[in-house]
């Protein structure tokens, strides 16, 4: 395990966190960072899309409150976690094991935000017994469904058609304008977003406080160019490699109303299909103002599960 105390690629912020990557078994480096209080209750972080370790920082002031330790991980080709052509959502929680053995932390739980989501319900079906409770914030649905696409900006439901349909054209029509924007100019792009953003939205976007950690986010997301993000649009778009009905673990699904990048329809077609889901709709919130408005709330309902944090013999093993 190596620390990297180097500043993140682009990272706006004065004092960013360490950097740390393991080596996996099949050679490759993931690499994570963490926040909140180093001994506390182990939440495991699936950041959005496309995005990297650095957003978990936006969660940070709650989860110092709440004594939670957040481990935020870069998915294979973001930031500093190497690329991988077998990468899948299926794939994930086998990385996210090795990961926990290292840090000894048998048993935690898991949050999904956003593009998160899947990987969060992927840990939710494999790997059960390691996890206390899962929770998705703005979580994307089976995009490959036709209800998916209804509701969605017209460049995601083009996105995702195309990555169904004809991926060979995701490349030229997407990997290389919305990457180029965010990977050198993310605060041309952050200004873009929250120029296009709802009411709900542009009122926390507008925050300085919001706008370093978001920044950082999407330009340490494309270190490696946009590799990762086509190979993820794909993976979203098409079947995830298991089946919804068969997650017994219980799933929080928090959900905005005028969510305008996963609409609600997303929540509540996961509601109907996970067997013990707990829906929360927040009517008058949007894809961003819900997990920076509630995340005392978000990340209490994980901390509530877990056992104050004790290192296992597990990662000894």
């Amino acid at each position: 395990m190596n620390d990297l105390s180097l500043r993140p690629f682009g990272d706006c912020s004065k004092a960013p966190p360490t950097v740390t990557r393991i080596q996996l078994s099949d050679g490759r480096l993931l690499a994570f960072s963490e926040y909140g209080i180093p001994d506390g209750k182990p939440v495991f972080y699936c950041h959005g899309f496309p995005a990297s370790r650095l957003e978990a920082r936006l969660l940070e002031p709650a989860a110092v409150k709440l004594g939670l330790r957040l481990i935020s991980i870069d998915r294979p080709g973001y930031g500093l976690s190497d690329f991988t052509q077998n990468h899948t959502l299926a794939a994930w929680p086998a990385d996210l094991t090795q990961l926990a053995k290292v840090l000894g932390t048998e048993r935690f739980a898991i949050l999904g935000v956003s593009g998160g989501g899947p990987y969060a319900l992927a840990c939710a079906h494999a790997i059960p017994e390691r996890l206390t409770a899962a929770a998705l914030v703005g979580g994307l649905g089976p995009v490959f469904e036709p209800w998916a696409i209804k509701g969605q900006r017209w460049h995601a439901r083009f996105g995702f058609f195309l990555a169904r349909r004809a991926r060979w054209l995701l490349k030229p029509l997407y990997g290389i304008g919305p990457p180029f924007l965010m990977g050198k100019y993310p605060e041309i792009a952050y200004s873009l977003l929250t120029a296009l953003a709802d009411d709900a939205d542009r009122a926390v976007l507008t925050r300085p406080e919001i706008r370093p950690p978001i920044v950082a986010s999407m330009r340490e997301a494309f270190r490696q160019g946009a590799r990762a993000a086509m190979h993820e649009f794909a993976l979203y778009a098409n079947p995830w490699g298991f089946d919804l009905s068969n997650i017994a673990l219980p799933v929080t699904l928090w959900q905005g109303g005028r969510d305008q990048v996963v609409p609600p329809a997303h929540a509540r077609y996961l509601a109907a299909a996970l067997p013990r889901s707990d829906l929360r709709l927040l009517p008058n919130e949007g894809h961003f103002s819900l997990p920076i408005n509630y995340m005392h709330e978000i990340l209490g309902i994980l901390g509530s599960s877990l056992p104050p944090f004790t290192p296992s013999l597990w990662s000894q093993g």
